[in-house]
């Protein structure tokens, strides 16, 4: 009747060159060469082997945190690791089939493929990010989703109808993103000042007949977790989750919590060792179940329904303002106007290309967006076999490959320019925005070779309006990053 789901959500945006598809240098991530290489050591890798202590301090055994827990991965992240990390990358498919043993499900979740907000995103993009992160985890995980995690779990209903229609059952949000709720055959109750009980699965009914379960997580716990030390000592931790349970409920109650997973070694050093403890004693305590969401949903059905607020997220109280405009939600302070002249730059861009990609892109593809959406296969999948196959069912002709291969990479760094950690923190010049500039700088290059001129000068009119606290505006960084890489290109 207790049960209790850890869960963590690893991911890292995308940091490799688009022109070279390789992580560069970042001396900001010293001693490591790259802030990758530096949280797999310091957290990836640790949770795959983490210790746990006997009485006496000394190592007593060392377990996969991840087989005991609810995780997703970025998908990004996850082929980095495939090709620079590979023995971490295998410990962690491996944990998710340990899982299947331990639960009778795994305890892996899919995750949106490019981190991106999915309210904010059109139609087709938010389509094509969660069929890609379905795809992406089938190839990896070799089995197919119960439940996708959301960006920032930033939901509204046209996303949960994208995520039912795709055959994704649940997901997972704040407890502050419930509108309201309603048992069996009761009325509703409004729960929006984030007081919904956690401890129970709900059914979203959607305007198209179809619906989803929703999982809002302990809030408290979580926060206590991520800013209040909770990870300081693993004994304290169980307890916590144990004195969350309502002892005068009869009902089945879940117990669960979501963090950042890279809370556990890289925001808190040795926390997955608090962790891997935690996990032991719960797993060991005969009062309680520990369990995954999937494995929970099969057996407890949600029987109550909610509705949620729109847009909201989990780490914006303005819904999903702080990806598109200067809501005040910021890491240490100033002024983040940027943040709406980049977003409209990066829109000018993406809807100027689009009908060129579908007009154009019909001369060289059966069907340009049925090809994009399979595209896919051949980012998580590299080999000639795999390249061959997609051509095959795309191409027209055998000749229209070149043409066609270029007009689907412009497509693919046209949704990666979306990754959410470009607008997250506080300033216009940081590593994350950079990153999502330079995907859209290999977008203009894309399109010049294949259309011609035209999109680079009202793109750079757009971006000149995003001003950084230090270093210029937008137009003056972008520049800047062509003129270090070599490459001026994008007319």
């Amino acid at each position: 009747m207790k049960s209790v789901c850890i869960h963590g959500h690893f991911y890292q945006p995308p940091r490799e060159d688009p022109a070279t598809d390789e992580v560069p240098r970042q001396p900001s991530a010293a001693p490591a060469r790259d802030w990758n290489e530096r949280i797999t050591d310091e957290c990836y890798a640790p949770n795959s082997a983490a210790t746990i202590l006997g009485r006496d301090g000394a190592q007593d055994r060392v377990v996969s945190n991840y087989a005991r827990m609810s995780f997703n991965f970025g998908p990004t992240l996850l082929r980095w690791m495939e090709r620079r990390r590979p023995e971490v990358y295998r410990a962690i498919l491996d944990a998710d089939i340990e899982s299947r043993t331990r639960f009778g499900f795994g305890s892996a979740m899919a995750q949106v493929f490019h981190h991106a907000i999915l309210p904010l995103s059109n139609p087709r993009d938010r389509a094509t990010e969660i069929q890609w992160g379905i795809r992406d985890f089938e190839f990896r995980f070799g089995r197919s989703p119960a439940g996708l995690w959301l960006s920032e779990c930033a939901a509204d209903v046209p996303t949960l109808e994208a995520l039912a229609a795709a055959g994704v059952e649940f997901t997972v949000l704040a407890p502050r993103q419930a509108r309201r709720v309603r048992p069996p055959g009761g009325g509703w109750g409004e729960v929006a000042d984030a007081s919904v009980d956690p401890k129970r699965p709900y059914r979203v009914s959607l305007p198209s007949g179809a619906s989803i379960t929703v999982f809002f997580y302990d809030g408290p716990v979580s926060q206590a977790i991520a800013f209040e030390g909770l990870t300081d000592d693993g004994r304290v931790f169980a307890d916590r989750l144990r004195g969350v349970f309502d002892e005068d409920d009869g009902d089945p109650q879940l117990v669960h919590i979501a963090t950042d997973g890279e809370t556990y070694g890289h925001h808190k050093t040795f926390a997955e060792m608090a962790l891997a403890f935690t996990l032991e004693e719960l797993a060991e305590d005969p009062d309680v179940t520990l369990t995954n969401y999937a494995s929970y949903l099969a057996t407890h059905p949600a029987t109550w329904e909610a509705e949620i607020v729109e847009p909201s997220s989990w780490s914006c109280a303005h819904g999903v303002e702080r990806w598109r405009s200067d809501c005040g939600c910021h890491a240490v302070g100033g002024s983040q106007a940027w943040r709406a002249p980049l977003r409209d730059a990066f829109d000018f861009l993406r809807d100027a290309l689009a009908p060129r990609f579908e007009e154009d892109g019909a001369r060289h593809l059966v069907d340009p967006w049925a090809a994009r959406d399979e595209y896919v296969e051949v980012i998580v999948d590299p080999s000639a076999e795999a390249r061959e196959s997609f051509l095959r069912r795309h191409v027209r002709s055998e000749g229209d490959a070149e043409v066609a291969s270029a007009l689907l990479e412009m497509q693919r760094h046209a949704l990666a320019m979306y990754t959410s950690c470009g607008w997250f923190f506080d300033d216009l010049a940081g590593i994350e925005t950079r990153q999502v500039m330079a995907h859209a700088g290999r977008v203009l290059e894309l399109a010049s070779s294949c259309f011609g001129a035209g999109y680079k000068a009202p793109f750079l009119e757009r971006l000149a309006l995003a001003e950084s606290h230090e270093d210029g505006n937008g137009r003056a960084l972008f520049e800047e990053m062509k003129r270090v890489s070599g490459d001026d290109t994008g007319r």
